[in-house]
Parts: C-alpha cells; structure tokens; sequence
C-alpha cells in the first residue's frame, strides 16, 4: 500500500486530508510539526510527503532542505498559501516536486499526488543502476564489480534491488522482510542482518567499513549508493 507522511498544524485540514486520502486507498501518517516531519521522514519510508510550509518547530522550506541534505528522494508536494510566492519558488529550489495553492480541490490534490507517484514509479524503471565499481543490471539479474560478474543468491539480489528502489530512505527489518522474502515471512531479525552481511562482502570496498549499507540502530539499514 502507498504510504503518504501529510504534515499539516491545521486540525480541520490534516482531518480531511486524512479522511480523503485514506478513501483514496492510501495508508496516512499524520504529524503536525516541523520536527516531527523531519524524524519520521528519515526513520520510516514513506512514498510521498504532503508538507505545509507554515509549521511550528521547524518549517516546511527547513524540512525539505533537510531531508534533501539527508539524501532522501521522497516525493515532496508542498501546501502553499496565495501570498507565499516567494516560497513556492524557493520549495521547488529546495527539492520539492511540486505545491498546491490553499485552499484547494481535492480532485487537483489528488490528481498531483497520482502524477508524483508516477513519475517517481517512472524514475525507478531502470535497465541498470551504478555506485562505485559496481553495476546492477535489473535485466539480468546479475551484480557486476569491475566488469566481473558477482555471484549473488535471490534472497541477496532481492534485497540488493529493495534498497536501490528505495535509496536513501531508512527501511526497518520488518520492511526488508516483507519486501525480499514476502508478507507471510515469520523470520528473526538475525537473517536480515545475516544476509546484509554477506551483501556487504560483495558490494562494499570495506565490508567492515561499509559505505553504501549504513545500519542505523534501532531503526534499520539505509542505502546511500
């Protein structure tokens, strides 16, 4: 299911985005600050993110830089008011994908969101995907180091793909479980890391040292290749 973060302060308005979307047959996270956003952005994945500018704590133009800066390449469509101009302008400077002018149609929010997800669908069809002196060719299904072919089992292939369409975005045990070995999958956390082990063997210049599989504590493994 699509999972969309909205951030929005206004209770009237994050009630009907809310409501709407979850008719729509979106899963809906609502947060109301401009902290909030931030940390659930980087700690869970989300396929788009609805973000008011006007937030307390932190807003919506700072959240956007900084996830940015975090390498996240969530979808971001920004809610902007008439008067804010200068804002929409720097939003989209910043990284975001596109705003919507309050008030606004639910038909045109909607229609917004469905062309962002599509595009980012769209972004993640790719033949082959390089970092470093890898190459990950979809086609085949085989990894490449320097032009030699690396021998990967499915489950490691699997998941090696699940973090290149996901990049930059935390993804829980729980996540890659559901993801590399399916929803009905009743396995420790143990195998996860086990097998991200042995995927760091293959891909990283230091397995011990990993630069592109980062484990962060408590949440989950990122991509950043």
């Amino acid at each position: 299911m699509t999972r969309i973060l909205v951030v929005e302060d206004e209770p009237g308005i994050a009630l009907g985005l809310e409501d709407d979307l979850k008719m729509e047959g979106y899963e809906v996270e609502t947060v109301t600050d401009g902290l909030a956003a931030s940390r659930r952005a980087k700690e869970t994945a989300f396929d788009l993110i609805l973000l008011d500018i006007m937030l307390p704590g932190k807003d919506g133009l700072e959240v956007c830089r900084e996830l940015r800066r975090h390498g996240l390449r969530t979808p971001i469509l920004m809610l902007t008011a008439k008067t804010q101009e200068a804002e929409k302008v720097l939003g989209l400077e910043l990284g975001a994908d596109d705003y919507v002018t309050k008030p606004f149609g639910t038909r045109e929010l909607r229609a917004r969101i469905k062309a962002l997800l599509r595009r980012a669908a769209g972004d993640e069809e790719l033949d082959c995907y390089r970092f470093g002196d890898v190459e990950v060719d979809f086609q085949r299904g085989e990894l490449r180091r320097n032009g030699k072919a690396i021998e990967l089992t499915p489950l490691e292939f699997k998941l090696l793909v699940l973090f290149i369409r996901r990049r930059g975005r935390v993804l829980s045990r729980d996540r890659l479980l559901t993801g590399a070995w399916g929803p009905d999958t009743f396995a420790s956390d143990r195998i996860v890391d086990n097998h991200i082990a042995n995927l760091r063997k293959k891909i990283e210049p230091d397995p011990a040292n990993p630069r592109y599989l980062l484990n962060l504590r408590g949440l989950g493994y990122r991509f950043d290749g």
